[in-house]
Formats: C-alpha cells, structure tokens, sequence
C-alpha cells in the first residue's frame, strides 16, 4: 500500500455514502439529457424572428448535450475509477491482516534451521545441551527485536500484575512476599503483559496468612524440604 493510501483511510460508511451519492449524480445528469432531448425535439411556433431563435437555441441545446454527454462519461469513469479504488483496499486490507506476521515468522525460520541441525547432530549428549542452549539465546534475542522480554521473577517482590502465585511457603528471610521459585517465564512486549510468571512465593511469617497471594495454596512443611 502506497503512503498516500495509507494517509487515506476510506471509512466503509463513508465509502458507501460518497459512491451513493455519485450514482445519484451521473442518475441527474442523464435526467437532464433526456430532458434536454425532449425540449430540443419540440416545434416552435410562430414565423419570421422565431426560426433564427428557433437556430439558435437548436444550438445552445446541442452544445448542452455535449457537455452533458461529456459530464455523462467523466462521472461513469470516475464513478468506475473510485469503485475499483475501494476493490483495492479492501483486498489490501485483506492482505494486511492475512500476512501481518509474515516477516517476523520469517525471522524464526532461521531457529527452526538451527533446531532441526541440533537433532540430525550424531555429537555427544553435551554437544546436543550445547547446541540447544545456543538456539535459546538466539530465540531470546530474536524475541528482542520485537520488544519482547523476559518478566524479572526469582528474588522480586512478589507483583500480582506480571507474577502468577500458584503456591507460597513462609520464609524468616523475607520481609516482604518474595518470588522464591520461577516454575514459568513471564514475558512482555514494549511493556505489555504477554503472560504472566508462574511463580512460588515466600512470606515473611508473621504476615503469610494476611499477605497470601490470591490463588496461592499452602505448601506443606516436611523434614525433607527444610520448610518451617
């Protein structure tokens, strides 16, 4: 789309009204014609002075039709012209939201490639951790260029609007709630949300049942895991 196109956003409403009201237009102008016609078709009366009056408006009518003729056919083609505009955003528009993540999946092809090496790789197990944590970081900087990033989770004050709390366990540590564990990276994009961390939380104790994230179960304390 060009970027006088762009500029020219033609609202359907707007589109409909102004091609409406041009074929009421060029509707006119053909009611005149024929009006025209019809007067150009009538026999004076009279004699003498009348003829040359008669020769004359004779010509008047006839250069009438020819600009009604003329007006006739520029309003078809611009009627014509301005129907086939509207064909063409449309289907730009069309196109737009069609292909609108055609150059950034293009982008991750790339990563595919790079994926698809890692699995025909007959290297060691190491070789293939390798491989896999150098098409991470490409993944993450390629989500960087599109203003995506990772959401700050482990050691944050607990942020009910980019972390999701699934569990919370009371920890002397902290004086605040305090993402202990992230068992889901959270994302955003140029500062909006694309999903949340999911994340475990550790309570001060003297406040962990008044401070408890809101869908946060209790962890159970066992010998094994150290938790008061």
């Amino acid at each position: 789309m060009s970027a006088d196109d762009q500029e020219f956003e033609l609202d359907p409403r707007d589109s409909q009204n102004l091609e409406s009201a041009m074929r009421e237009a060029l509707e006119a102008v053909e009611h005149v014609s024929h009006k025209e016609d019809d007067e150009a078709g009538t026999e004076p009366s009279g004699d003498g002075s009348v003829d040359e009056t008669a020769s004359m408006a004779d010509y008047e009518v006839s250069q009438l039709q020819n600009e009604l003729a003329d007006l006739r056919d520029r309003s078809t083609r611009t009627l014509a012209d301005f129907d086939n505009y509207r064909k063409r955003i449309e289907r730009e528009r069309r196109d737009d939201k069609r292909f609108a993540a055609f150059d950034s999946l293009r982008d991750f092809l790339g990563v595919i490639d790079n994926l698809e090496r890692a699995l025909a790789s007959e290297g060691s197990a190491e070789d293939l951790k390798a491989g896999v944590e150098l098409i991470h970081r490409q993944m993450l900087d390629l989500l960087g260029t599109y203003g995506v990033s990772r959401v700050d989770a482990e050691g944050q004050p607990f942020d009910p609007a980019v972390h999701d709390a699934v569990t919370r366990h009371e920890d002397p540590n902290v004086e605040v709630p305090t993402v202990s564990d992230e068992l889901q990276s959270g994302y955003t994009m140029h500062e909006r949300l694309l999903r949340p961390a999911i994340v475990r939380v550790a309570m001060p104790p003297e406040t962990a049942d008044e401070q408890r994230p809101r869908g946060a179960k209790e962890e159970q304390s066992t010998d094994d895991s150290g938790m008061n």
